[in-house]
Protein backbone atom coordinates (compact mmCIF):
# COMPACT_ATOMS: atom_id res chain seq x y z
CA UNK A 1 0.00 0.00 0.00
CA UNK A 2 1.46 3.65 -0.52
CA UNK A 3 3.17 4.87 2.58
CA UNK A 4 5.10 7.99 3.16
CA UNK A 5 7.48 8.70 5.90
CA UNK A 6 8.91 11.92 6.73
CA UNK A 7 12.44 12.29 8.18
CA UNK A 8 14.93 15.05 8.68
CA UNK A 9 13.20 17.11 11.45
CA UNK A 10 14.89 18.36 14.47
CA UNK A 11 15.77 21.07 16.60
CA UNK A 12 17.25 23.94 14.50
CA UNK A 13 18.53 27.40 15.43
CA UNK A 14 17.38 30.26 13.13
CA UNK A 15 19.09 31.07 10.01
CA UNK A 16 20.17 27.44 9.76
CA UNK A 17 19.19 25.43 7.51
CA UNK A 18 17.89 21.62 6.66
CA UNK A 19 16.84 19.20 4.29
CA UNK A 20 13.62 16.97 5.26
CA UNK A 21 13.00 13.84 3.37
CA UNK A 22 10.02 11.89 2.83
CA UNK A 23 10.24 8.15 1.38
CA UNK A 24 7.96 6.47 -0.48
CA UNK A 25 6.64 3.02 -1.21
CA UNK A 26 4.24 1.23 -2.42
CA UNK A 27 3.81 3.24 -5.75
CA UNK A 28 5.89 4.17 -8.77
CA UNK A 29 6.90 7.96 -7.28
CA UNK A 30 6.68 9.77 -10.59
CA UNK A 31 2.62 8.82 -11.36
CA UNK A 32 1.75 10.77 -7.98
CA UNK A 33 1.21 14.16 -7.53
CA UNK A 34 3.94 14.86 -4.20
CA UNK A 35 2.99 17.69 -2.05
CA UNK A 36 4.57 19.39 1.55
CA UNK A 37 2.62 20.53 4.07
CA UNK A 38 2.91 22.21 7.14
CA UNK A 39 0.99 22.45 10.62
CA UNK A 40 1.92 24.99 13.37
CA UNK A 41 0.27 24.77 16.63
CA UNK A 42 -3.08 26.06 16.72
CA UNK A 43 -2.89 26.56 13.15
CA UNK A 44 -4.61 25.08 10.02
CA UNK A 45 -2.45 23.02 7.96
CA UNK A 46 -0.78 25.07 4.90
CA UNK A 47 0.38 24.00 1.73
CA UNK A 48 4.18 25.01 1.14
CA UNK A 49 5.14 23.18 -2.78
CA UNK A 50 3.77 20.25 -4.66
CA UNK A 51 5.24 18.69 -7.37
CA UNK A 52 2.87 17.84 -11.10
CA UNK A 53 2.48 14.28 -11.87
CA UNK A 54 2.49 14.76 -15.53
CA UNK A 55 5.38 17.00 -15.99
CA UNK A 56 7.15 16.99 -13.01
CA UNK A 57 7.22 20.84 -12.45
CA UNK A 58 6.95 22.28 -8.73
CA UNK A 59 4.97 25.36 -8.13
CA UNK A 60 5.11 26.75 -4.28
CA UNK A 61 2.87 28.84 -2.10
CA UNK A 62 3.67 32.51 -1.85
CA UNK A 63 4.78 32.65 1.30
CA UNK A 64 7.79 30.93 0.42
CA UNK A 65 9.58 33.23 -0.64
CA UNK A 66 12.73 31.40 -1.93
CA UNK A 67 13.74 29.85 0.99
CA UNK A 68 11.60 26.40 0.58
CA UNK A 69 13.34 24.28 -2.36
CA UNK A 70 11.43 20.86 -3.21
CA UNK A 71 12.85 18.22 -5.36
CA UNK A 72 12.76 14.57 -6.29
CA UNK A 73 14.93 11.58 -6.85
CA UNK A 74 12.99 9.04 -8.41
CA UNK A 75 15.42 6.21 -8.00
CA UNK A 76 15.60 6.44 -4.45
CA UNK A 77 11.81 7.10 -4.15
CA UNK A 78 12.42 9.97 -2.04
CA UNK A 79 11.25 13.85 -2.03
CA UNK A 80 13.19 16.22 -0.17
CA UNK A 81 12.77 20.18 0.94
CA UNK A 82 15.47 22.38 1.55
CA UNK A 83 14.66 24.59 4.02
CA UNK A 84 16.91 27.52 4.26
CA UNK A 85 17.62 30.33 6.76
CA UNK A 86 14.97 29.17 9.10
CA UNK A 87 13.04 31.35 11.32
CA UNK A 88 10.83 30.85 14.14
CA UNK A 89 7.90 30.84 12.23
CA UNK A 90 8.64 27.83 10.58
CA UNK A 91 8.06 26.04 13.62
CA UNK A 92 5.73 23.03 12.87
CA UNK A 93 5.04 19.21 12.18
CA UNK A 94 6.15 18.74 8.27
CA UNK A 95 4.13 16.54 6.02
CA UNK A 96 4.62 15.31 2.67
CA UNK A 97 1.32 13.55 0.82
CA UNK A 98 0.61 12.29 -2.04
CA UNK A 99 -2.04 11.64 -4.92
CA UNK A 100 -3.08 10.86 -8.64
CA UNK A 101 -3.17 13.82 -10.11
CA UNK A 102 -3.76 16.64 -7.00
CA UNK A 103 -3.96 20.61 -7.01
CA UNK A 104 -2.18 21.76 -5.03
CA UNK A 105 -4.11 24.94 -4.79
CA UNK A 106 -6.82 24.18 -3.75
CA UNK A 107 -5.87 22.56 0.02
CA UNK A 108 -4.99 19.65 1.39
CA UNK A 109 -8.24 17.86 0.86
CA UNK A 110 -6.92 17.39 -2.62
CA UNK A 111 -3.91 14.65 -1.33
CA UNK A 112 -5.16 10.92 -0.59
CA UNK A 113 -2.15 9.77 1.23
CA UNK A 114 0.08 11.41 4.24
CA UNK A 115 3.17 10.46 6.18
CA UNK A 116 3.24 10.98 9.93
CA UNK A 117 4.85 13.96 9.43
CA UNK A 118 7.89 15.29 11.14
CA UNK A 119 8.50 17.87 13.47
CA UNK A 120 10.78 20.92 13.13
CA UNK A 121 11.32 23.23 15.79
CA UNK A 122 13.61 26.40 15.02
CA UNK A 123 14.81 28.23 18.75
CA UNK A 124 17.73 29.62 19.75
Amino acid sequence: QVQLVESGGGLVQPGESLRLSCAASGFTLNHYGIGWFRQAPGKAREGISSIDTNDGSIVYAEFVKGRFIMSRDNAKKTVYLQIDHVKPEDTAVYYCAAAITPNFFLGPDEFEYWGQGTQVTVSS
